[in-house]
């Protein structure tokens, strides 16, 4: 359960990414700049912390002797992650965008056959099946908007998203694969922020060309979305799915957490932005991801008792 409630937790401080992407679009911010802001800005602040450790250099060697596998992986992990997901901000609320990001999930357990060839890893079905309930609430919330906008603007939300949902997993899991105890999860993720740096130049050179400098309102909110859910979140999460990355139904139930962040975004843009509550089938959809949420939380538990050996069992009630 620890990697659950940190899972969680990391939930709450990502939702700041959907509300405040919501915010800078709606104030007419480009989401070039928004995307690649905020891995701009964490590239010091985690040299910073690296660095104050003196863990900078098995970083760079590290990267040096696999550079290939570390530029590829990272702009998947982080690139295609953040940059789709930030651009479907420009169709739908934070909160939509959030609950449709939650296909990850499922994405999750898919990629098991291809991310474990030589351990043999099934798909854990199960968690597909819980999965399957967090999709259909999706597929309420967004027919529930497609009621309200073009169908372009369905597709430009829900296609982005499922390039994001499958790229964050994906990236994730081959990156810790490729380090293995080599380095930390600081030294993980500021070696992905440094790999995928070209991508956000060439994005941030986009937004130059297109929309022109960012805004001061833009600078500032892409800053705190940085420390926030660049820092904050994402370390917390690449931790919660470290402790448990050699049992894939507790990782299931880890990456089942990001569920978390539809009721926080929600909660976040109602209070900050002065959005609308959504309508009662919006709602219903919502109250779907979040039951499969739970469910998934409630199968990785029982699947971790079922791993560990009686003795261990015991001393973990004591």
């Amino acid at each position: 359960m620890k990697a659950i409630l940190i899972g969680i937790l990391g939930a709450l401080f990502f939702s700041v990414t959907f509300v405040l992407n919501r915010s800078m679009e709606l104030e007419g911010g480009s989401w070039a700049w928004s995307a690649s802001l905020r891995y701009i800005f964490m590239l010091p602040i985690l040299f910073i912390i690296v660095g104050g450790k003196r863990n900078i250099k098995p970083v760079i060697l590290h990267i040096k002797n696999q550079p290939m596998p570390w530029l590829i992986w990272s702009t998947i992990g982080f690139g295609l992650f953040y940059a789709p997901l930030t651009f479907a901000s420009i169709y739908g609320p934070g909160w939509l965008v959030a609950a449709t990001f939650q296909i990850t999930i499922i994405a999750g357990s898919l990629l098991v056959p291809f991310l474990h060839k030589g351990n043999k890893q099934r798909i854990p079905v199960q968690s597909v099946f819980i999965s399957l309930i967090i999709l259909a609430g999706i597929f309420i919330m967004q027919l529930e908007h497609a009621s309200s906008v073009p169908l372009i603007n369905i597709v430009l939300c829900v296609v982005p998203l499922i390039i994001s949902a499958f790229a964050y997993p994906l990236g994730n899991r081959k990156m810790m694969a490729l380090v293995g105890n080599e380095l930390n999860t600081f030294q993980r993720i500021f070696g992905m922020t440094i790999a995928s740096m070209p991508f956000w130049i060439l994005l941030s050179i986009y937004g130059m060309n297109v929309h022109g400098l960012p805004s001061e309102s833009q600078l500032i909110q892409t800053f705190i979305v940085a420390i926030s859910s660049g820092i904050i979140a994402t370390v917390l999460f690449f931790y919660a799915t470290e402790i448990v990355q050699n049992n894939t139904h507790k990782l299931a139930g880890v990456e089942a957490t990001q569920s978390g962040e539809v009721v926080f975004a929600l909660i976040g843009e109602i209070l900050i932005l002065s959005a609308p509550l959504p309508s009662l089938l919006s709602l219903a959809g919502i109250g779907l991801v979040i039951i499969g949420m739970i469910l998934h939380s409630i199968v990785s538990a029982l699947g971790m008792r079922k791993t560990l050996p009686p003795v261990q069992r015991v001393s973990g009630n004591d």
